[in-house]
């Protein structure tokens, strides 16, 4: 770990901070020696976590109460990056509903395509310009085993975690020139406490801590490109992405997914 600040630090930028893998992230940073900028929607449990994290490892910790799928959000960043010497981004924000398709309102598709795909596209390209003025730097952007097939009972939130999958492959790929490492890493099923509440104690798939995804993703870099933290989560990504059929595994994924209604 002390390798990754030698290499991004001395700030780093988390989206989605304030609980679950969010919070893990932060957590894993500022104990590797980050200074870190936190951002979330709301300013309460953030605050709280940026205090424990003040006084369990001494690094300055700032806050910004942020909706990220407000309109001004490429300014709100800008002033952010201008303030601090950022090294690298988070990007872990996300927002699920698990209904169906015709019972999610219009406005609730589009707040998850906002927050989930346009949210990350524009973190990371006014990120990425001040990496590459700086002569380097590294993106993770949290997606979801989702993104590999069409997810029914969840099919914004996994197309827009399709479209997170193939732009940072894609910039894994074209910023490499530049020094700028990208990670997309592919969480399966993880103790998050929204996770935790829509299991509420219903039979749910083999999950993971939100420290262990955080911890395994940070030790990823600086590979480049796809990764997908957990054994259980690999293996399961084997077999439904290359060795069932497409069909098959969309409707095994629907399945699962189906029982958390």
């Amino acid at each position: 770990m002390a390798s990754l600040l030698e290499r991004y630090g001395p700030v780093a930028l988390v989206a989605g901070a304030s609980e679950g893998i969010g919070a893990a992230f932060a957590t894993a940073l500022a104990q590797a020696g980050f200074g870190l900028v936190l951002v979330a929607r709301r300013p309460e449990p953030l605050e709280t976590l940026a205090s424990e994290l003040r006084e369990k490892f001494g690094k300055p910790v700032e806050t910004v109460a942020l909706d990220l799928s407000a309109t001004d959000l490429e300014a709100r960043l800008r002033e952010i990056i201008g303030r601090h010497n950022v090294g690298l981004l988070v990007y872990n924000a996300a927002l699920s509903i698990v209904a169906p398709f015709l019972e999610t309102s219009l406005a609730d598709k589009q707040r998850i395509l906002d927050v989930n795909a346009r949210g990350p596209m524009i973190a990371t390209h006014v990120c990425a310009e001040h990496f590459a003025a700086r002569g380097g730097g590294g993106v993770v952007l949290v997606s979801s085993l989702t993104a590999f097939w069409g997810s029914a009972w969840v099919a914004t939130y996994g197309a827009t975690k399709a479209f997170n999958l193939s732009l940072g492959e894609a910039l894994a790929h074209e910023l490499a020139e530049k020094n700028i490492d990208v990670v997309v890493s592919c969480v399966g099923a993880t103790r998050t406490p929204g996770f935790v509440k829509a299991v509420s104690g219903r039979r749910a798939p083999k999950s993971m801590s939100p420290d262990e995804v955080a911890m395994e993703t940070l030790a990823a870099l600086p590979t480049r490109g796809m990764f997908v933290p957990g054994n259980f989560n690999r293996v399961a990504h084997q077999l439904l992405s290359r060795v069932l059929p497409r069909k098959t595994a969309v409707k095994i994924m629907a399945k699962h997914t189906k029982s958390l209604l």
